[in-house]
C-alpha cells in the first residue's frame, strides 16, 4: 500500500486544473449514451428554405429525414450490437493538458465505470506486481493495476468489494494527445482514495501516459483474462496461506482466469476469511481426512476450475497447487 499511497492516493484534486475542452470533460454517461452519439445534428445549410419550391422542398425533406432516421437507427443498433462497441474510436479522443484531469468520483455503470486513471509505481522499470492487497506475494505479471474500494468517500461502493476484485482484468482505456489508448490490466491492489478509478502499474502506465504521469481521463470494462498477455504471472493454481495447519488453513486461487465468485469443496461454498482478502476458509474436517476432495473456482465470467486433491495437502502453508497436475 505505500507504493499505492504514491500514486492516485497523493494526486492533489487541488493542483489539478479544469480542461477546458469539450473533449476532456468527464462523461458519467453509460455505455448506451456513448453509442447514441453517431447522431449528429444537420446545420441550417442543410435545411430546405426556398419559398418558390415549397412542396418539392418538402417532400425532399421527407424523403431526406425518412433515410437519415432510418440510417441513424440502423447505426445505433449496429452499435448496440456489436461486442466491442464500448471501446470504438470517436472524434473526441484526443485532448490537451490530458495529464491534469480533474479529480472527481468516479461513474459505475454496467461494464465498469468512468473517471480517473492514475499510476503508481515505475513507468521506466516496468516493475511486476508484489501482489498488493490481493495477497499475491511476489508475481511476474507487468500488466496490473488497482481498483477503487470507493465511490464517494468510505462508502465502499467501489468494485474492489473486499477484495472479490482480486484476479479480474479491466480493458482501460484513456484520453491522450494522440487519442484514445487502451491497455488490459490485472487487478492486485486496491486504491481507497475516493478519487481514483484505476490506478496502473508501470507498464500499463507507460503504454497509455508515456513520460506525463498525471490523472487522466479514461473509462474502463471488466473482462476476462483468457487470452490476454502480460497479466499472467504463472498457470492457475490454489496457494495455500503460511501457517496452515490441520486445525486450521486458508487458500485462494492464482492466476485465475477472471475474478474469483466462490470456492466450493464438496459442492460446500467456503466464506471469506476476514482477517486477509482474498482468501477462503477451509473446515477443519476436510483438513483432518486424507480422502480426495474436489475444489471448485466459480468466476465472474468463464467456465469453473476443478481440483482433486487430499484434504490434508490443504494443511502445508505457501504450497502451491497447479491446475494442470490436479485437474478433475
Amino acid at each position: 500500500m505505500a507504493a499505492l499511497l504514491a500514486g492516485c492516493g497523493s494526486d492533489d484534486p487541488s493542483s489539478a486544473t479544469v480542461v477546458s475542452s469539450s473533449s476532456d470533460v468527464a462523461s458519467s454517461s453509460s455505455v448506451a449514451a456513448e453509442s447514441s452519439s453517431f447522431e449528429t445534428p444537420k446545420s441550417s445549410a442543410e435545411v430546405k428554405s426556398s419559398s418558390s419550391s415549397v412542396a418539392a422542398s418538402s417532400a425532399a425533406d421527407t424523403v431526406e429525414t425518412s433515410s437519415s432516421s432510418a440510417a441513424d437507427t440502423a447505426a445505433v443498433s449496429s452499435a448496440s450490437n456489436a461486442t466491442d462497441a464500448w471501446y470504438f474510436d470517436d472524434a473526441e479522443g484526443a485532448c490537451e493538458k490530458c495529464d491534469s484531469y480533474t479529480a472527481q468520483d468516479p461513474v459505475l455503470n454496467d461494464r465498469g465505470g468512468t473517471g480517473s486513471i492514475t499510476t503508481y509505481g515505475s513507468i521506466t522499470e516496468k516493475e511486476t506486481s508484489l501482489g498488493g492487497a490481493c495477497n499475491y506475494g511476489q508475481t511476474n505479471i507487468q500488466y496490473y493495476a488497482a481498483i477503487h474500494v470507493n465511490v464517494s468517500s468510505g462508502d465502499d461502493k467501489g468494485p474492489w468489494n473486499g477484495g472479490l476484485a482480486c484476479g479480474g482484468c479491466v480493458r482501460v482505456k484513456a484520453k491522450t494527445p494522440d487519442g484514445w489508448k487502451r491497455v488490459t490490466v490485472r487487478i492486485t491492489d486496491r486504491c481507497p482514495d475516493e478519487s481514483c478509478g484505476v490506478d496502473l502499474g508501470g507498464a500499463p502506465a507507460s503504454d497509455i501516459m508515456g513520460n506525463t504521469v498525471g490523472r487522466y481521463y479514461g473509462e474502463w470494462e471488466f473482462v476476462s483474462c483468457e487470452g490476454v498477455d502480460g497479466v499472467w504471472g504463472d498457470s492457475t493454481s490454489i496457494w495455500v496461506k503460511e501457517g496452515a495447519s490441520a486445525y486450521w488453513s486458508v487458500i485462494q486461487v492464482r492466476n485465475p482466469k477472471d475474478a474469483v465468485k466462490s470456492i466450493s469443496i464438496n459442492g460446500a461454498e467456503l466464506p471469506l476469511f476476514s482477517g486477509a482478502e482474498n482468501f477462503w476458509e477451509v473446515p477443519q474436517e476436510i483438513l483432518q481426512s486424507d480422502a480426495s476432495v474436489k475444489i471448485t473456482a466459480t468466476y465472474r465470467s468463464g467456465t469453473p476450475d476443478v481440483w482433486t486433491i487430499s484434504g490434508a495437502a490443504l494443511t502445508e502453508g505457501e504450497a502451491n497447487y497447479y491446475l494442470y497436475d490436479y485437474r478433475e
